[in-house]
């Protein structure tokens, strides 16, 4: 059969293209060889991820390196396990690294050799995580990953800046490595095994100390790169100094696949161990989603610097995603996956719009920029789009999963939830619509920045904005849209959704090749409330932006400002020192937390 000797490719293509990248590094100085290999070796990678995604739909696709299949249920190889929801997650990184490469054409004025290598390896890093049913597959990937990532944080190494920035996501995410790596050779101390699928098999239905130190650190390491409170204080450090291509992937995908992980490690490992009705278990992540969305709502909206401001949108979005692991319902994990697509594509057009602005005005403080950008009308309607998107307004794909979310969790109990989301989206998407009110229609206190156009210095004209720049951003923000549209593409999540969770069923289909039983879901509906409510948080997230820009508002803004609550901000804000031992001590102080959170309530 074709297709499963097709599953290895996401990660050798990109790979093997990075490899002649290097072995033809002398000649691509002066031509744009270097630039073409990368964007078409993303492009073939992302094609292949669309047909293993459209293949298993139909059945799970399990291939075995070396053809070392499993000898009466005991793993003897290494697999690639693919499912609908990780190549979808694979189908995502290909894309939008096709949209960063494809940007940096005109971004970059001449990129390096060793961007495009970077880039690629990093793709094939997360196409392959995605795939991956090995535990310590999944650890390598991980790193490999985490290894590409820090170099291209700190791709500018000529800026202190960026060598600091680096060295706080370097840092942070090795301390997540070990924690993983722990956690692994826990599991392979009692399982003697690194299948996931025997692990899960292995390790029964009752749970002890060692399961839930196993399931603590592996979900530590996860939560870190996922950017979750109180593991997340090193993303909008990283994003603050990153090239804006890489935020593209820092924040449309590295940081769900964290996510992604927790929940695949939970329900094909642990979810016999540790029951989904255990009430410690549901209540620890679901806190941990809430604090982060309201931590980096409240963060988001604070913070004038378009690159931090973004990733800490992206906090709080993951906080929502995290939300939904938590409630462990079919419903609410597919609501959590279109929620998911239509945030990874919106944020990834944001971070490609901020690279607009920097790339011509070579700032992105939103008070320097103000009421320059009228020149710009392209990247404002990319801007309104996006900050639309992150409200959750109809019919971008936020909305249609934030509404799946709430339904389960009003329907699982939990019907503050809808509330903390709700926060969320005002918070971030207010913050986003501020910008574009501000840098745009020069709306806001404070006098408009000098136009630079026309100015006789020809080194102080802004640099031309190219349709390369301006059409993956467009491209991004209407799949946001089409995403969330149809029917049966939200009715397919449910039911792949369901088929994840099915772990009994997983592992016979990975250790036993029998076939995935066939799943039958709900047809998804929105009610016409949750179109009302949407529009209704939108109204109030522009309203929000129109308080903070309007003239006739200021001395209410000037009372607040000495209130409690900007003493409190400036707490908040004191947290996020850039100190990497403050970062760490947070990282210890979480872990410990959850340790000692779950083994009381599951004792």
């Amino acid at each position: 059969m074709v297709v499963p000797k097709l599953v290895v490719l996401p990660v050798v293509i990109p790979l093997f293209a990075a490899i002649i990248l290097m072995a033809l590094k002398p000649l691509l100085h002066r031509r744009r060889l270097g630039d073409v290999i990368a964007v078409i070796a993303a492009l073939a990678t992302t094609a292949i991820s669309a047909i293993l995604l459209n293949a298993s739909r139909h059945d799970t696709i399990v291939y075995w390196l070396g053809n070392w299949t499993p000898r009466q249920g005991i793993a003897l190889g290494i697999s690639f396990t693919v499912d609908p929801i990780g190549a979808g997650l694979a189908v995502v990184s290909g894309v939008l690294t096709l949209a960063a490469l494809v940007f940096s054409l005109k971004y970059f004025d001449a990129a390096g050799t060793l961007y495009h290598v970077l880039m690629l390896v990093f793709l094939a890093a997360m196409s392959g995580f995605s795939l991956s049913g090995d535990a310590f597959n999944m650890f390598v990937l991980f790193e490999l990953m985490s290894t590409s990532a820090f170099a291209l944080c700190g791709y500018k190494t000529e800026e202190r800046e960026s060598l600091q920035g680096a060295a706080n996501f370097a840092v942070t995410n090795t301390v997540g490595a070990f924690l993983l790596l722990d956690g692994i050779a826990l599991l392979y101390a009692r399982t003697g095994a690194l299948n996931l699928a025997q692990i899960g098999e292995s390790l029964g239905s009752t749970p002890d100390a060692l399961i839930l130190m196993a399931f603590v650190l592996i979900s530590a390491g996860f939560l870190i790169k996922g950017a979750i409170v109180p593991f997340h204080l090193w993303l909008a450090d990283a994003h603050a100094v990153a090239p804006t291509p890489v935020c593209v992937l820092f924040s449309g995908v590295m940081v769900e696949l964290g996510l992604y992980a927790v929940a695949r490690f939970y329900w094909t490992v642990f979810s016999r161990a540790l029951p989904p009705s255990a009430f410690a278990l549901q209540s620890m992540l679901i806190i941990l989603g809430a604090t982060t969305a309201i931590v980096g709502g409240i963060m988001c909206f604070a913070q004038r610097h378009l690159k931090r401001l973004l990733a800490f949108s992206t906090i709080s979005h993951m906080g929502v995603l995290l939300m939904g692991i938590g409630l462990m319902t079919p419903g609410a994990m597919g609501g959590l996956w279109i929620y998911l697509v239509g945030h990874s594509f919106a944020k990834a057009a944001l971070f490609l719009g901020t690279g607009i602005l920097l790339h011509r005005f070579q700032t992105v403080d939103e008070l320097e920029l103000k009421g320059r950008c009228w020149i710009s009308p392209s990247v404002g309607l990319i801007f309104i789009g996006g900050g639309l998107a992150l409200a959750g307004l109809p019919p971008f794909a936020t909305f249609f999963g934030a509404s799946e979310l709430e339904e389960a969790a009003k329907s699982a109990g939990y019907r503050w939830i809808p509330f903390a989301m709700s926060f969320a989206a005002i918070l971030t998407g207010g913050a986003v619509l501020r910008t574009a009110g501000r840098i745009w229609l020069g709306l806001g206190p404070g006098s408009p920045a000098k136009h630079v156009i026309g100015t006789k210095d020809e080194t102080e004209r802004p640099a031309p904005i190219s349709p390369i720049m301006t059409v993956p951003a467009f491209v991004l923000i209407a799949a946001a849209i089409v995403v969330g549209i149809p029917h049966s593409l939200r009715t397919d999540a449910l039911r792949y959704s369901i088929q994840m969770q099915e772990s009994a069923a997983y592992a016979a289909r990975v250790l036993y090749a029998q076939q995935m039983p066939v799943v039958i879901a709900d047809e998804s509906s929105i009610a016409a409330s949750a179109v009302a409510k949407a529009l209704l948080l939108t109204m109030i997230a522009a309203a929000l932006a129109w308080f903070v820009l309007s003239h006739r508002f200021r001395p209410l803004r000037r009372a607040m400002a000495v209130s409690p609550a900007q003493a409190a901000m400036n707490g908040l804000r004191s947290l996020h020192s850039g100190v990497i031992g403050d970062y760490v001590v947070w990282i210890v102080a979480g872990v410990v937390v959850i340790g000692i959170g779950l083994m009381l309530g599951m004792s």
